[in-house]
C-alpha cells in the first residue's frame, strides 16, 4: 500500500528532539512493508523534505499550512496514487487528511490522540471549546471512513457523539524500550517520577499539592519531574511555596535515552492530568516494571484498579492517599506493576502497526 500519514509534528530529523516516540515506532514498522509518506504540518517553519525511518517526510511549514498540505498530498498522489490517508490527531490534521482523501476518492482514517473531544473552559483547552470547533469535529469525523482512539474513555466519548471507533493503543517500541521485570523496592526513601510537559492540562498543581500532603505525613520520598516548562516557572514557585524544595527535582526535557535510567530507578509513576488519550508514559513505565497512580483519564482509568490506581481528576487528597497506599503495600505495588507490564507488552508498537494495517485493509474492501 501507499500510505499518507498526516501529523502535527513529532518527526524531527534528529530522531531525538521534538519527536513523539510512538509516531516514529509506527512509521518505522509501516515503512517496512509499505510506501509511507508523512505530511507533518509544522515540524519546521520552512517547507522541506527528508528521509526518516524508511519514510518520506514532507514538512509543510508556516503560511496557509492546511491548504498547502492538501496540495502536497494531491501532488504526490498524482505521481502514484495513495491507498489510504491517515490523520494522527484530529483538528487541523484530520481536516487535511479527510479533505485530501475526499478529493482523491480514497479512504481516510482519523486517530484521536489528544483533547479533540473535550472542552476544558477553565484552562481554554480542547477541540470543542466553541461552536466552530464542535462543528469542525462533527463534520470531519463523520466524513472520515474510520475513526480510532487509544483508550476506552475516548471510545466512550466518541460513542456519546454517535460515532463508532476502533480502540488502537499507540504502543511502546520494545526494541528501544526493552521490558524490565518489576523489582522489589528498597525500604526507606521512595522514588517517584512524573513525566509530562509542565502545562495546564497536565495539572502539576494537583500533583504538587498531593506531594505536600506526603511531606506533612512524614513520607520520605524523592520526586523527579521530567518535562519542558511552559508555565513560566509557576510550578517551581508553587513547589517552593509548599516547601517541596528538598523533595522535588525539576529535570526539564529528557530524550528517551536519558529518560530510561530515571524510569528504571523509580518505584512509582504519578500522573495528575485533567485529560489524556493515553498517556504513552504509563505504557513506558509499565514496560520498565514501574506501576502508575494517577487521575482517572485514558489508560489510567481503563486499567484501574487491577493494573493502575485511579483517583478523581483534580483530587490532590485522593492522589496523595493512593500514593501512600501503594508505597505502604509492597505486594500491591508489585501486583500492579506485573499486571501493567503484561498489558503494555501485549499492545506494543508491533501490535499498533498490525492493528492499523488491518483497519486500512478493511477500509479498502
Amino acid at each position: 500500500m501507499k500510505l499518507a500519514i498526516v501529523v502535527p509534528g513529532g518527526v524531527d530529523r534528529t530522531g531525538e528532539f521534538r519527536v513523539i516516540p510512538v509516531f516514529l515506532a509506527l512509521i518505522k514498522r509501516l515503512a517496512l512493508l509499505h510506501e509511507v509518506h508523512v505530511f507533518v504540518l509544522r515540524q519546521e517553519t520552512v517547507a522541506d523534505c527528508w528521509e526518516f525511518a524508511g519514510a518520506r517526510i514532507h514538512n509543510i511549514g508556516d503560511g496557509w499550512t492546511r491548504v498547502r498540505a492538501i496540495a502536497a498530498i494531491w501532488d504526490e498522489h498524482r505521481s502514484a496514487p495513495f491507498d489510504v490517508v491517515h490523520a494522527i490527531f484530529s483538528g487541523s490534521c484530520s481536516e487535511v487528511a479527510v479533505a485530501a482523501a475526499t478529493l482523491m476518492r480514497v479512504p481516510s482514517l482519523v486517530h484521536i490522540a489528544g483533547g479533540e473531544l473535550v472542552a476544558l473552559h477553565e484552562i481554554s483547552y480542547g477541540g470543542r471549546l466553541n461552536w466552530k470547533g464542535r462543528l469542525r469535529e462533527a463534520v470531519v469525523l463523520r466524513a472520515a471512513h474510520a475513526i480510532s482512539a487509544a483508550s476506552a474513555p475516548i471510545i466512550e466519548s466518541l460513542n456519546a457523539l454517535g460515532l463508532q471507533a476502533k480502540r488502537i493503543p499507540l504502543g511502546v517500541d520494545l526494541e528501544i524500550w526493552p521490558p524490565l521485570a518489576p523489582r522489589r523496592r528498597n525500604t526507606g526513601m521512595a522514588r517517584l517520577v512524573h513525566v509530562a510537559s509542565l502545562n495546564a492540562v497536565k495539572d502539576q498543581s494537583t500533583l504538587l499539592r498531593a506531594l505536600g500532603i506526603l511531606v506533612d505525613a512524614k513520607v520520605e520520598f524523592q520526586m523527579d519531574i521530567v518535562g519542558v516548562d511552559t508555565l513560566q516557572g509557576r510550578a517551581y514557585a508553587l513547589a517552593e511555596q509548599l516547601g517541596l524544595e528538598r523533595y522535588v527535582r525539576f529535570l526539564g526535557f529528557k530524550t528517551q535515552r536519558a529518560l530510561r535510567p530515571i524510569m528504571e530507578e523509580a518505584d512509582l509513576l504519578v500522573m495528575s492530568s485533567l485529560h489524556e488519550a493515553g498517556p504513552l508514559v504509563l505504557l513506558e513505565a509499565a514496560v520498565a516494571g514501574v506501576p502508575t497512580v494517577g487521575t482517572a483519564v485514558g489508560h489510567i482509568a481503563e486499567w484501574s484498579p487491577s493494573a493502575a490506581l485511579a483517583v478523581p481528576v483534580g483530587d490532590h487528597v485522593g492522589l496523595a492517599n493512593a500514593i501512600c497506599r501503594v508505597l505502604a503495600d509492597e505486594e500491591l505495588r508489585l501486583r500492579l506493576a506485573h499486571a501493567a507490564q503484561r498489558r503494555a507488552i501485549v499492545i506494543d508498537a508491533d501490535h499498533t502497526a498490525r492493528a492499523f494495517e488491518i483497519l486500512y485493509r478493511q477500509m479498502l474492501t
